[in-house]
């Protein structure tokens, strides 16, 4: 199973400004508060609904609160319309976190057994709970983040209360700082359930999850749209998604393309609350908050959902609605799409969809619900911040303000429209009664309609599944292609008829779907005007040596958009010299030859690097300049592979004929390139590094290592150990990894907090301890992993050594700073 290394993002439900430290020692020790308000009184439900203001045509209605629920953070629905809730009651009973270490979590299942639109029914499915953060229903029961573990509990005698606790995945300890963790399990689109904060998927196969490793997302809260698109944000950033399926860029190491993954969809961050919003992290830096008091940018945005629902118009299907608990509102953006490409305005400049006056309301996740309606969890308390993270100005403001009691309260609100009658949708139990369902209005309904039948796999309605991806509505029939998918019930005749649909997205769909016997089909989608269909084009095509005529007709017309580009690159591993002499003289477009030829040097190969470099020296002067670009590095994007030098066996004539017909434009690329290559004499060059054979025990420990960071680490610092831009440094020639050997069983045990240094950049992040979740051996075998891989030749760590740090350490609570370790890059 995999799970994150490094998650230097904090939930956006308890911190407040991305990217920066919030302790106590943040911010002023001696506090004056501007704004001298009075303490807010806890207001009933009924006082709350008074306190809020919605847009024009909508009304707020209530359908369940305290006593009922407490600090509901997580909704999932099961298709019978039930509300299973998250109860996250042991956060934050003061600003020391009283009561955090107490398993006092729940998950409830509510009903309206009587229509009337709230609960009356309430049955406890799983208590006993640390702090729980992550709920979907799944398989007749709820998949369920407990940390340091994610958790599948079913009730299986009929009582309500699951009997069933099945370990999963081990996300990382339960010792820490508790917004450090995965969170909001989502099933999407591809039958995949993908989480916020953290580096695994998992689908359910054979009764059995598996997991795979992909790049770890969003903060708090995960949601897609009608297409399978991803989208999640970060407490200062309302809105991101993945305009392209993440997942498949891993396919090729020797290209990190980025394009189309954690596109910044809203740029506008702006905040219009009602009322004053004092109480945030840092409303003493005279930024946060305008002259009355109230939030002017987001601070702790979380929980978005885009609303999939017929319910409120066309207008509003589409929308994204994000809550911002610090300023007691929830926001409405318009999302248009156009060359492939999400952007998102607010719906109305200076005035929110919903907001309120009351200072508890803290709305942290939403959601489309059963009935179409817009559903909305609501903690409903004064402390939202985690206390690691608390400054003395809020801490202040706390205390002054009486903030931090009650605790005991919570609400789930529906927003539904004036004169709306908003009526649950509950699937039927036949099978072949659900098909119809994955053509319906409510994509929320749509969702459970495939994912039951995936679960049922009730061979017997294929029939109907592929008369309905050949003749349903466009999302009825993309839903049926993905349940024969998830069902593994191959219907290439579906898939090829599907090629050939009208709707763009139901041939994307299908691109994605086609198998081997279909890529000859392929050449006939290169000129589609479709960049969603060019883009699954891309990856497909690709990723089939058998077509390979479509990859070059599809390059060719590709032009300059990167969407595309990566597209291609990501499923042409081990193939990118071909591709180039296949594109050569074809007026391939640049930025496609240039990202090749990167490749090929990423691969580092040394044969195929002289190949290429034979092979630039034959072209025209443009062409070569093309390629000199990528295999130099000029382009190579953010996140791209640091170079290291690639000994060859012998001097590379190629290289000499490059210089020798250098022009001044020419002439800088060739000494880029001539720098990253050596061979055995060459001038200024040191030796290749002699490599000290691991023991057999040394290499047993690697192995280990291996196996723990490939499905541990891999999420944030990538498999290629090259880390990701704002989010994990790279760990090759870092020289806290080649330093001092002791420094890294210390971090991976106790956690780090930024800020550090890592080869000359700074990093602001949060490690979080794994010392629960890693014995010494594990330890010892990651930490001889990355000091003896991509190169590297430091010394292995022995499990006496991890031994000795830990015991040394053991009543330690904190991270690590890189003060207190007293790092200078050369150990101590």
């Amino acid at each position: 199973m995999t799970r994150s290394f490094i998650l230097v993002t904090t939930i956006a439900i308890v911190t407040t400004a991305a990217w920066a430290l919030h302790d106590k020692n943040a911010g002023p020790e001696k506090v004056e508060l501007k704004f001298k308000l009075p303490a807010p009184k806890p207001l009933s439900p009924e006082e709350a609904l008074k306190a809020f203001k919605v847009a024009p045509g909508f009304k707020v209605q209530l359908f369940a609160s305290e006593p009922m629920i407490e600090c509901p953070v997580a909704i999932s629905f099961d298709d019978q319309g039930r509300a299973y809730v998250l109860e996250m009651r042991g956060y934050m009973h003061d600003v020391e976190g009283l009561g955090e270490d107490q398993l006092t979590g729940v998950v409830s299942i509510l009903e309206d057994t009587d229509g009337d639109g709230t609960a009356d029914k309430k049955t406890v499915f799983a208590d006993g709970l640390f702090l729980p953060r992550g709920l979907m229903v799944v398989n007749g029961g709820a998949l369920v983040a407990e940390p340091p573990s994610l958790f599948f509990m079913k009730d299986t005698d009929g009582d309500g209360k699951a009997d069933v606790k099945e370990m999963v995945d081990t996300y990382g300890s339960r010792v820490g700082q508790p917004e450090h963790m995965a969170n909001s399990p989502t099933r999407m689109l591809d039958n995949w359930i993908y989480n916020a904060n953290h580096g695994s998927r998992y689908k359910l196969k054979d009764g059995k999850f598996i997991s795979d490793s992909v790049p770890s997302r969003g903060q708090w809260g995960m949601t897609q749209d009608n297409y399978g698109r991803q989208y999640f944000n970060y407490n200062s950033d309302f809105l991101q998604a993945n305009l392209v399926p993440e997942a498949l860029f891993k396919r090729n190491p020797n290209w990190i393309g980025g394009s189309g993954a954690a596109v910044r969809v809203v740029k506008d961050q702006s905040t219009w609350p009602i009322a004053p919003t004092p109480g945030v992290n840092r409303g003493y830096d005279g930024k946060s908050l305008d002259a009355q008091g109230k939030l002017k940018d987001s601070t702790a945005t979380c929980g978005a959902t885009i609303f999939r629902s017929d319910l409120f118009g066309n207008a509003f299907e589409g929308n994204a609605f994000i809550p911002e608990p610090s300023a007691n509102l929830v926001k409405r953006f318009v999302l248009t799409e156009k060359d492939g490409v999400i952007t998102g305005e607010n719906a109305k400049k200076g005035e929110e969809f919903l907001a309120s006056t009351d200072e508890r309301f803290r709305p942290v996740n939403a959601y489309t619900g059963p009935d179409g309606a817009l559903w909305l969890a609501d903690m409903y308390r004064g402390v939202i911040q985690h206390k690691g993270f608390l400054t003395h100005y809020l801490i202040a403001n706390i205390k002054d303000r009486k903030l931090e009691q009650p605790v005991n309260m919570g609400r789930i609100w529906r927003v539904v429209p004036d004169g709306a009658k908003a009526q649950t949708v509950k699937l039927p139990a036949e099978s072949a009664k659900i098909v119809p369902f994955l053509g319906h209005g409510n994509g929320l309904v749509r969702d459970n309609a495939q994912r039951i039948l995936v679960e049922k796999k009730d061979a017997s309605v294929m029939p109907a599944l592929v008369e309905l991806a050949k003749s349903g509505n466009a999302l009825a029939k993309i839903h049926a292609l993905w349940t024969l998918e998830g069902m593994g019930l191959p219907a290439p005749d579906a898939v090829k008829l599907a090629l050939a649909d009208k709707d763009a997205k139901v041939r994307a769909t299908a691109v994605r779907l086609a198998d081997r016997s279909l890529a000859p089909e392929f050449v006939k989608l290169v000129n589609d005007p479709s960049v969603d269909v060019r883009i699954a084009l891309g990856f497909a095509a690709g990723s089939f040596p058998e077509a390979q005529d479509a990859v070059i007709g599809l390059a060719v017309k590709a032009g300059a958009d990167p969407l595309v580009r990566d597209a291609i690159l990501s499923g042409l591993r081990g193939r990118e010299l071909e591709t180039i002499q296949a594109l050569i003289g074809k007026q391939a477009p640049g930025p496609i030859l240039s990202a090749l030829a990167a490749a090929v040097m990423n691969e580092r190969k040394a044969g195929r690097v002289s190949q290429l470099i034979a092979l630039i020296g034959a072209q025209s002067p443009e062409t070569q300049m093309t390629l000199l670009e990528g295999a130099s590095g000029k382009n190579a994007p953010k996140n791209a592979l640091k170079y290291k030098l690639l000994y060859l066996a012998a001097e590379e004539p190629g290289l000499a004929k490059l210089a020798a017909n250098a022009d001044a434009k020419s002439k800088p690329l060739v000494a880029a390139l001539d720098a990253r290559i050596a061979w055995p004499g060459k001038p200024g060059v040191p030796p290749p590094p002699v490599v000290i054979p691991l023991t057999a025990s040394e290499q047993a420990s690697f192995e280990i290592g291996k196996t723990v960071y490939s499905t541990l680490c891999t999420a944030c610092h990538q498999p290629n150990g090259q880390g990701m831009d704002g989010l994990a440094p790279s760990l090759v020639d870092s020289e806290w990894v080649l330093g001092s050997a002791d420094i890294l069983p210390k971090i991976i045990i106790h956690g780090l907090t930024g800020p550090i240094k890592v080869n000359g950049q700074s990093w602001a992040l949060e490690m979080p301890p794994l010392g629960a979740a890693l014995s010494d051996e594990q330890v010892a075998g990651v930490v001889t992993y990355i000091r003896r891989e991509w190169e590297h030749n430091a010394s292995p760590m022995t499990v006496a050594a991890v031994k000795k740090v830990r015991e040394e350490n053991k009543a330690r609570t904190k991270s690590w700073t890189a003060e207190e370790l007293k790092f200078n890059g050369k150990g101590k």
